[in-house]
């Protein structure tokens, strides 16, 4: 078993620990004095490992004891038994470098996460366990905040799918930049409630609007919008469950589709300038109805941009680490009930990216589109969904197969071995932000599929009423007929053909 645990001790309780601190910056010499100051830590700082350069030129409350490949022999020296890794040490590179040294030698390995560290908020640090997004992360996220705060300090801002992982997130995220009214729209009251009670505590001056409305009725948001005005508005309510989805077409086609049509038409009736679908990488090539309603959904954005010429655009990313319904999540309650972690395939990859990464990016394009882009968030490398559950047993202080089991299940219908960002690999450009791209083919509005559509008899709005007509009545071979006709690349035979050659 590895010292590497995810116990938690009251402040009353938990006794004095001595460790070292893994960098030396300025952060980690107020985390010194933090754990120095407060007892409920139970933590009591030896002195600074240096994971980089050893920084001689400022005075240290502690001693600089030597550098990371140093950790073993520094630990025992000095009688250390636990670690904590600060900002910007607890890189997931660094931990994965750091992870086994302190198995090694049996220390207990903790991450600060600190905040107040701009403006004029109290300073504060959490001590907690590594989590497994700690290793997931993709580094630094660059943040246009001035353009952010320019374009939602004192507007109307209005956000679909507001109780989910990414739409809360968003609220969180957007409250920070003062809007004049934020409106958090969902389909579930509890949800939206705990959310509004939650901005309450954290933003007392923020006015928030609780809003319960299902997207796919058309009436209920057009007076919600002729009600409250919103100036921007970001679509975030989807349904997004591949499997349940194949087994539910009819509920993916109205809510992915009639959902972001309704809205869309209320936005350009009701002069919203600045509309931002979020969308998946499921959209490239879908094999999956939900990656096809959602590519459907992009489409009619696009269009609308067109058309108005106004700030409308979509964007696109992967898996959000612990969002519901995530592998993550389902891994965690495996571990719950002893096991077993089931993954589909040994081979399964997909794209990771923590909710607030994603979110902070996808906010980006409010400063970045100019109108019928589809933006892709540059994930970082693909990673394997075994891996991951393996380095979450470990986390947990447990050995892979021998305490807790991994299981294969096969990959379900419609499910890729791996999932695509870009429908080819050149067939994008930069942007402002590094982490940012834009579909080349997107930028005119109109995207390669998009002039697909174009050849055909009936127009794209056409196409989109017949199917969501077909939706209505559960016409489920019109509505395969549309959405090929709509979404040229849609294939469901190549999934299951990467699936048996893999």
């Amino acid at each position: 078993m590895t010292a590497i645990g995810l116990d938690t001790y009251s402040a009353s309780t938990r006794p004095t620990h001595r460790a070292l601190i893994i960098g030396a910056s300025e952060i980690a010499r107020r985390i010194a004095v933090e754990l120095s100051l407060n007892n409920g830590h139970g933590l009591s700082p030896v002195g600074f490992v240096t994971s980089g350069e050893i920084d001689g030129g400022k005075p240290d409350i502690l001693p600089v004891l030597g550098r990371l490949g140093d950790l073993i022999k520094i630990a025992r020296s000095f009688d250390i038994d636990h670690v904590v890794v600060t900002p910007p040490s607890s890189s997931s590179a660094n931990l994965r470098e750091i992870i086994p040294l302190c198995q090694q030698a049996r220390l207990a390995l903790r991450v600060a996460a600190v905040n107040g560290l701009h403006g004029n908020r109290e300073f504060r640090c959490e001590i907690r366990p590594v989590q497994i997004e700690d290793l997931l992360r993709n580094g630094p996220v660059e943040a246009n905040h001035e353009g952010l705060r320019q374009r939602i300090e004192g507007r109307r801002v209005l956000v679909t799918g507001a109780g989910g992982s990414i739409g809360s997130e968003l609220c969180r995220q957007i409250a920070q930049y003062g809007p004049e009214q934020l409106a958090l729209l969902g389909h579930g009251e509890h949800s939206i409630f705990t959310l509004a009670s939650e901005l309450n505590r954290s933003f007392p001056r923020q006015p928030i609007a609780r809003i319960i409305a299902d997207v796919r009725d058309h009436l209920r948001l057009e007076k919600t919008f002729s009600n409250f005005r919103p100036e921007v508005v970001l679509h975030a309510a989807a349904h997004k469950h591949v499997p349940l989805m194949e087994e539910n077409v009819e509920e993916a086609i109205t809510n992915n589709i009639l959902g972001t049509r309704n809205l869309v038409s209320a936005a350009l009736a009701n002069d919203v300038n600045t509309f931002t679908l979020i969308s998946t990488d499921k959209a490239v090539n879908p094999t999956s109805v939900m990656g096809a309603t959602k590519r459907v959904a992009e489409m009619i954005v696009s269009d609308a941009a067109r058309n108005s010429g106004r700030c409308f655009v979509s964007v696109r990313f992967g898996n959000v680490i612990g969002s519901r319904g995530s592998v993550l999540s389902i891994f965690r309650d495996q571990m719950r009930h002893g096991g077993p972690l089931t993954v589909t395939h040994p081979e399964m990859l997909r794209y990771f990216m923590t909710i607030d990464e994603a979110v902070h990016l996808a906010l980006q394009a409010i400063v970045l589109g100019k109108g019928g882009e589809i933006l892709v968030l540059d994930m970082g490398a693909p990673r394997r969904i075994l891996d991951i559950a393996r380095e979450l047993i470990e986390l947990h202080r447990c050995e892979v197969d021998r305490e807790v089991a991994i299981e294969f299940t096969g990959a379900r219908p419609s499910e890729k071995l791996s999932e695509e960002l870009l429908l080819q690999s050149d067939d994008y450009l930069p942007s402002a932000n590094s982490k940012i791209y834009v579909l080349r083919s997107s930028i005119n509005g109109q995207s390669h599929a998009e002039h697909n559509v174009a050849d055909q008899p009936l127009t794209l709005k056409e196409q989109v009423n017949e199917l969501i007509e077909a939706a209505r009545v559960g016409d489920q071979a019109r509505i395969f007929h549309y959405l090929r006709l709509i979404v040229a690349e849609y294939n469901t035979a190549s999934a299951l053909s990467a699936v048996h050659t893999g």
